[in-house]
């Protein structure tokens, strides 16, 4: 099992040694840079690429870590045991009625190997993070009000992203092989938008990347980055627009900056919105 990149998807040499590395040594995977460089799409390209269900958890700051293994529901049992189950078919008396397993209990009791995506981890406190420490690097968890042990039947493919909203803790950074991505330079980011439009043409890449390499360094709150890229010429090709002058202004700013702040800055800087018409 040898993840290699997608069509729609452009995998470093650096990148892809360390996914194969975590894939066959069942260690999760933390990925860390700016949004927008792929790190969340990787879960979803491996698990397309080898046919394999997902488990998907989009972190809170209000995650105490153990719900992504389990919730008990001891209102509903209350409930049921005071005014019956009605045509649900839960039994009061079995407690596994009243269990609700999170992405981690799912993963880890499917038959299947699956891919874990934990997204975001970094908008939970360290102590989400240390709840879990030994679910990660054992492949199980306690269900408390039992005393049960739930162990992984097939470890998944764990991946782990983190935008560095906050420092993650040192012992579950330790449980974890990491790579940061970091922004792609022209080379690189040519490619990738040439998987997602192989026939554009080399002058309107170019434009168009002069004019997003262009935003990326006056400083807005939140650049734009390759996930907007593509939207950005994806709109631009809509209009059937192919020619270097499309490229040359920026169109459709809201394709690429997307936070008041951002957009305001970019209209008071003297740049001009919709000047030019697209070349066809």
């Amino acid at each position: 099992m040898k993840f290699e990149g997608t069509e729609r998807y452009y995998l470093s040499p650096e990148l892809g040694e360390i996914v194969n590395i975590s894939i066959s040594m069942e260690k999760p995977l933390l990925l860390m840079g700016e949004a927008g460089t792929g790190k969340t799409r990787l879960a979803f390209e491996i698990a397309h690429e080898f046919g394999m269900n997902m488990e998907e958890a989009r972190c809170k700051s209000t995650f105490k870590g153990e719900e992504l293994c389990y919730v008990y529901d001891a209102v509903l049992r209350l409930n049921d045991s005071r005014f019956g189950s009605g045509e649900s078919g839960r039994n009061v008396n079995d407690i596994w009625d009243y269990l609700r397993f999170g992405p981690i209990g799912r993963a880890f009791l499917a038959e299947d190997r699956r891919v874990l995506l934990l997204d975001e981890i970094d908008k939970t406190d360290s102590d989400a993070q240390d709840n879990l420490l030994d679910v990660l690097e054992d492949g199980s968890f306690i269900i408390r009000e039992i005393n049960h042990k739930v162990s992984a039947r097939q470890k998944p493919v764990i991946i782990i992203t983190s935008n560095a909203k906050r420092e993650l803790s040192d012992p579950f950074l330790r449980r974890c092989f990491c790579h940061y991505i970091p922004f792609p330079g022209i080379e690189e980011i040519s490619i990738i938008v040439r998987l997602h439009f192989p026939d554009i043409p080399e002058q309107l890449l170019e434009a168009c990347l002069t004019e997003f390499y262009g935003l990326r360094e006056q400083g807005f709150e939140k650049p734009p980055a390759t996930a907007e890229l593509l939207d950005w010429i994806g709109a631009i090709r809509s209009t059937g627009a192919n020619g270097p002058g499309a490229g040359k202004s920026v169109r459709n700013i809201g394709t690429l900056l997307k936070r008041s702040k951002d957009l305001l800055k970019f209209k008071g800087s003297n740049q001009r919105i919709n000047q030019r018409i697209p070349t066809r």
